[in-house]
């Protein structure tokens, strides 16, 4: 005679810590769950406003400027480094671990501190390059004393490059080689640090100043630039020749690639969009990212390459998708003003941004998430609600809690004012198309309108 006896294991029914929640066995047939949907969606809305309960961005605030910081620079190397310029000349480098400045050159350059750039070719001690409105390119060590001595050794000045045609405006280095480019009032110039004139001088298709010069990340001889005169222009360093240009119908202040897709990069324009464009495609933007309701300064992609935030004269941040026109975030304070420039952290956890009130703020990259280490049944609780919240985004409940922002009353009536001017222009052109002989007047791409004219 044979005796069947139960059997289980101690481990699905033993707690392993007396703080660990009780193991209870379920029956998991949907007939004996006939209100699971409802406690589900009940527990996707708890989800969403925890999410906006817990929703506190600002980390903390970097003092030390004297006025307005104009410009910021990550290290590509570090968690910790980051490199800031005012517009009185000052040049700091910060430690965001310890929320300390590590090395302040009070004189670095005489007026602004156009352009900041770190040094990926030093061998020995870490070192960034700097330009300014002087027409002066200068080497500095990070690990420098900051004295302002007479002796530029002391000074933690390493070289020094002198740009005879005007003021300088932006600066970018090569991502492999020892090599690095500059902008300025007339030209796009590339520099060799072992000479002390460029190497090479690219001839535009006008005499307008560039704002902005960037290397693409993978391709080593290509250069995007923008300009004065509106327009976005493509340069191969081998040849002494524009590739293409585009102009748009307002100046781009800012231009920066994707990180993970280097056929790609996206513009911050005058006429408050952030726009997206495509090497292979500049005839038009493949996406118009909006929100903001002033100039957008400057932009940075998060090293995933999946969002970029942005920073305006509206004293905003916004955080976009990369296939999103709109913002998934927005960050402000009562005290900071206009902000010049943003940048994200190389473990893609944490924004910078700096403004004209003298400060630079560090900002989560997820206003939610907590800072210190996660448990595992943490880890287990947030992406239960995260899954929940993207499950019910559609229902209304949970989607206006989720994309729910407090914005400054300025921004709310600019926008308003701004969605009453699109809807009656759009009640004119369908007005104009009804009333119009058939087949001559049609609606605008928003996209291709965008683009003025394109050059070859």
């Amino acid at each position: 005679m044979k005796v069947k006896a139960l059997s289980r294991s101690s481990r699905q029914s033993t707690r392993e810590c007396v703080g660990d929640v009780k193991k209870v066995s379920r029956n998991l047939n949907p007939n004996h769950h006939p209100m699971q949907k409802a406690r589900e969606y009940t527990r996707a809305v708890t989800s969403a406003k925890l999410e906006r309960m817990f929703a506190k961005p600002l980390c903390h605030s970097l003092e030390g400027h004297t006025d307005g910081v104009m410009v910021t620079c990550p290290s590509r190397n570090s968690l910790r480094v980051m490199v800031s310029g005012s517009a009185d000349g000052e040049v700091r480098v910060w430690d965001l671990a310890s929320q300390k400045g590590m090395v302040a050159y009070t004189r670095a350059h005489n007026g602004w501190v156009t352009g900041l750039v770190e040094n990926p070719s030093a061998s020995e001690s870490p070192s960034f390059y700097s330009c300014g409105m002087d027409g002066y390119v200068k080497l500095w060590d990070m690990n420098g004393s900051g004295r302002s001595s007479d002796d530029p050794e002391a000074d933690g000045l390493l070289n020094t490059w002198r740009y005879e045609n005007g003021s300088l405006k932006c600066i970018d280095h090569h991502w492999t080689e020892e090599q690095f480019a500059t902008a300025s009032d007339h030209a796009v110039d590339l520099w060799n640090p072992n000479r002390a004139t460029p190497i090479q001088s690219f001839s535009l298709w006008g005499t307008d100043s560039v704002n902005v010069v960037k290397y693409n990340p993978s391709e080593r001889c290509l250069l995007a630039h923008c300009s004065s005169d509106r327009g976005i222009g493509l340069h191969d360093v081998r040849v002494n020749l524009g590739l293409r240009k585009t102009l748009l119908s307002m100046r781009s202040n800012c231009l920066e690639w994707n990180p993970m897709e280097p056929q790609k990069f996206v513009v911050g324009n005058e006429d408050f969009n952030a726009y997206s464009f495509d090497i292979r495609k500049l005839n038009e933007p493949y996406m118009i990212h909006k929100g903001h309701v002033m100039a957008v300064m400057s932009v940075a992609w998060a090293p995933t390459g999946r969002e970029f935030v942005t920073g305006s004269y509206d004293k905003t941040i916004r955080i976009f998708g990369l296939q999103s026109g709109t913002a998934r975030e927005i960050y402000h304070t009562k005290r900071m003003q206009r902000v010049y420039t943003v940048n994200y952290s190389t473990d893609n956890r944490y924004i910078v941004s700096g403004s004209d009130d003298t400060n630079l703020r560090v900002w989560k990259a997820r206003a939610s998430d907590k800072i210190g280490q996660l448990t595992p049944r943490e880890e287990r609780s947030i992406h239960y609600r995260k899954a929940l919240v993207k499950k019910y985004k559609h229902m209304p409940e949970v989607h206006n809690i989720s994309k729910h922002r407090k914005v400054p009353a300025l921004i709310k009536k600019k926008t308003s004012i701004f969605h009453i001017q699109k809807a009656s222009a759009q009640r004119k052109q369908v007005n104009r198309v009804k009333h119009s002989k058939p087949g001559t007047v049609g609606f605008k791409n928003e996209r291709k309108t965008a683009i003025v004219k394109e050059i070859e």
